[in-house]
Formats: structure tokens, C-alpha cells, sequence
């Protein structure tokens, strides 16, 4: 039997829904996100981007949608398949305006375009992108089967959607020094350079709280996505969940 997840809040504060506090805590970090990103990682979450757009390699994918962008590094791994269009969308400003600075960077503003909007009410018409993805951003979701449908309601018929999360790491020694890292290092690194002490504890319990690997796909499949697989990479730091629309 599925174990029903229970909501896990950046600041707990009461007075707001999870969609809001989420919102505000990558605005407080969206300055320093990025460096933290990979500094927290070692690097390794470029690899696994890389190896979650493979995954639509078989579709060739033309109009792209990648929810929970914040600031774009998705997006801009994205431009590997030669689509036409790319739309990064995230409820955070603060992160929106560092991704919309990147893009304009790089110059590859016209076929980026970064939106804010909310996963769970997507402003798109059905069918309208041959893929969607997610990093690192799904167990963000207030309404994580609401947010999956809508999803799925926006990817054409033969479209893909790849979420890329992390997980549990379930073997020894990968799990006890993640474990040790995730519980202690990546708060008090986070706090120190990020200065908000709440949002990066707040990553290990959100991972801890997540319906992962088994679950994910009995969610997947009862929504209707097709074809659901999970691959644990890095020893099952994190998976790369697929399905077809």
C-alpha cells in the first residue's frame, strides 16, 4: 500500500498556503541559487540533466515546457534537441528575472522565454508541447496529482514527459553519506552562503517526505501517463521518472 505523504513547508508559518512559501523562499535564495546548486551537488546535477533530455531523443521534441525552471538550467540543457520553442515557468520572480539575465546572456532569449505561472493551472491549451520536464521541483507541487495532470493534460498525444528528482539512496555506503550529507552539510552550507536558514533544511525533509520510486509510478500510471518508468542514477540520489502522454 502507498504511504499517503504528509506536507512538508519551507517556513511553516500558518498563515500562507505551501505554493506561497515556496515562492517566497527561492525569491530569499535566488541570488546565490545557483552557485549552491552546484556547489551542493558537486556538479553531479549536470549530469543527471543531461542524461533526463536523452530521454527525448526518440521523440524529437519541437515545443518544450520545463515547470519549475527556476533559473533555467533545464531549460538551457533543453537546447540540445534543437526545439523551436522552450517555455521555463516557475512561481518565483527572484529566480525568473537571474534565468531571463542567462538567457539574454547567452543569447538564446528567443527561443527561451521564462513565464511565471503555476503548475497546477497551466496557461496552455491541451496537447500544445511534445514534452514536459521537471527539476528538482515536483515535491514542491501543493497538489502533487493535480500538478502531474496538468502536465500530462499540456503534452501532445506521443509526447513525453521526465521529471528528474532525488531520492533515497536505499544501499550501503551510498545511503549513510548521503544521509550524513543531506541532514547536515547541505543546511549549514546552505545557511551560511544562502543566509536563510529554513530553505535548505528544508530540502532534506521535502526529499524525506516524497512518494519515491514505486509510489511516484503508481501515482503516474493512475493519472494516466503510460508506459512509467523510474531510473535511479548516482546509487539512487536521484531518479529519472518518465512517461508518455
Amino acid at each position: 500500500m502507498m504511504k499517503e505523504s504528509k506536507v512538508v513547508m519551507p517556513y511553516g508559518k500558518g498563515d500562507k498556503s505551501k505554493k506561497q512559501e515556496v515562492a517566497e523562499m527561492f525569491n530569499n535564495i535566488s541570488r546565490r541559487y545557483d552557485f549552491l546548486n552546484h556547489f551542493l551537488s558537486l556538479g553531479i546535477d549536470k549530469l543527471w540533466r543531461k542524461k533526463a533530455v536523452k530521454e527525448f531523443r526518440s521523440i524529437q521534441p519541437k515545443r518544450l515546457l520545463d515547470i519549475a525552471t527556476g533559473t533555467g538550467d533545464f531549460a538551457l540543457e533543453l537546447l540540445k534537441l534543437k526545439p523551436e520553442q522552450v517555455v521555463g515557468m516557475d512561481i518565483s520572480d527572484g529566480m525568473l528575472e537571474v534565468g531571463r539575465q542567462k538567457m539574454r546572456k547567452r543569447k538564446v532569449d528567443d527561443v527561451i522565454s521564462m513565464l511565471n505561472g503555476d503548475s497546477e493551472n497551466l496557461p496552455f491549451e491541451d496537447g500544445y508541447f511534445d514534452g514536459v520536464t521537471v527539476g528538482f521541483g515536483v515535491r514542491n507541487f501543493e497538489s502533487l496529482e493535480k500538478g502531474l495532470s496538468e502536465m500530462l493534460r499540456v503534452t501532445r498525444k506521443g509526447g513525453k514527459i521526465v521529471i528528474l528528482e532525488f531520492s533515497k539512496p536505499k544501499r550501503f555506503p551510498v545511503k549513510q553519506a548521503f544521509g550524513f550529507y543531506s541532514k547536515y552539510l547541505i543546511p549549514f552550507f546552505g545557511k551560511l552562503i544562502s543566509k536563510d536558514k529554513k530553505a535548505y533544511a528544508y530540502l532534506p525533509e521535502s526529499v524525506a517526505a516524497f512518494p519515491e520510486g514505486d509510489d511516484f509510478l503508481t501515482i503516474l500510471t493512475k493519472l494516466g501517463y503510460r508506459n512509467a518508468t523510474a531510473r535511479p542514477v548516482s546509487g539512487g540520489i536521484a531518479t529519472i521518472y518518465t512517461g508518455e502522454s
